[in-house]
């Protein structure tokens, strides 16, 4: 166990829906001890299950596995759950007065040195800390689903977080074999989110359109632009695009067309009906499998993935 990970070795996960399972498997599996709060009555049974099936996975990516429930424990009581950890993360709804109140309660409870990170996909720090005396340590540890899988974490501080806090939340989520990225600046849905929502939103449009449908989209992105920015990312794969020349032959000759395009987006109305055109495809195509299933066969594919970059960087 490396010295961040030592000094962070007792944790608190509040909150065990998907998000918060997943960071549980993790979390175990390098070691740490893991105290789950969740006021579900079936929380013990629902997180166990989510690790014994996270478990593949994990081995897949060379996490050691065996043993991996010793440290877990549960705690209803949520002063009693975050009482001499070292680190909490929080995975509770997106609603920012549940979090002001949320935040302040744990501020209570919780050892002065403890981190405090939340998992919220938009809530910045500093909208969620709003009610606490002492805000230096608690900032965003945003993971993608599911977290012991996806790499990246962003790492969002408030305006009241530490330089220091900062920079151990992102040398822990390091240690645990995350892509650590510290964001310059809070803004709403963070990068990936907002990246994701404008993506999407053609998405939606081009099949509300008709022009292809939501299987043959997915089909289009995974062996075209989903492949490039896996290798390379936007900007990279645009640099390339413009030959020798890089960005500055690239705008020269797409910069004109790209701003008239940008200005004359289609507006896109995601009503009743237009949902029930998504939801009839995608029930249509993807429905046939089991929700099991269909993680499965992700997780194998983003595994794939992975070990092919991991191999041509190496």
């Amino acid at each position: 166990m490396t010295d961040i990970l030592k000094r962070y070795d007792t944790t608190a996960i509040i909150g065990a829906g998907v998000i918060g399972a997943s960071w549980a498997a993790l979390f175990l599996a390098h070691g740490l001890a893991v105290v789950v709060n969740d006021p579900r009555d079936d929380v013990e049974t629902i997180t166990r299950d989510y690790i014994a099936g996270a478990v593949p996975t994990l081995k897949a990516l060379g996490i050691p596995t065996d043993n991996l429930t010793k440290r877990l424990s549960f705690e209803r009581d949520l002063d009693k759950a975050v009482a001499g950890v070292d680190l909490v993360q929080e995975n509770g709804p997106e609603r920012v007065d549940f979090k002001q109140d949320l935040w302040a309660r744990i501020e209570k409870s919780v050892p002065k040195h403890a981190l405090l990170l939340s998992s919220s996909s938009g809530r910045p720090a500093t909208e969620q800390s709003a009610k606490m005396a002492d805000a230096s340590r608690m900032l965003v540890g945003h993971p993608f689903n599911p977290p012991h899988l996806i790499p990246l974490v962003e790492v969002v501080p408030g305006e009241k977080t530490s330089e220091e806090a900062t920079q151990d939340a992102a040398a822990f989520y390091t240690a645990l074999g995350k892509v650590a990225r510290i964001l310059r600046k809070e803004m709403n849905g963070f990068v990936v989110n907002r990246l994701q929502r404008a993506i999407f939103r053609e998405c939606c449009h081009l099949v509300i359109e008709g022009v292809v449908t939501a299987d043959e989209l997915d089909d289009i992105v995974t062996n075209s632009v989903g492949l490039r920015w896996a290798a390379d990312g936007p900007f990279r794969s645009f640099h390339l695009g413009g030959g020798p020349g890089g960005f500055e032959h690239f705008f020269r000759q797409f910069g004109p067309g790209l701003n008239e395009a940008w200005k004359n987006l289609a507006p896109v109305n995601l009503g009743p009906t237009e949902q029930q055109t998504i939801i009839d495809q995608a029930n249509a195509s993807f429905a046939k499998t089991p929700m099991p299933e269909l993680e499965a066969e992700r997780d194998a594919k983003q595994i794939a993935i992975l070990r092919a970059l991991k191999s041509v960087k190496a």
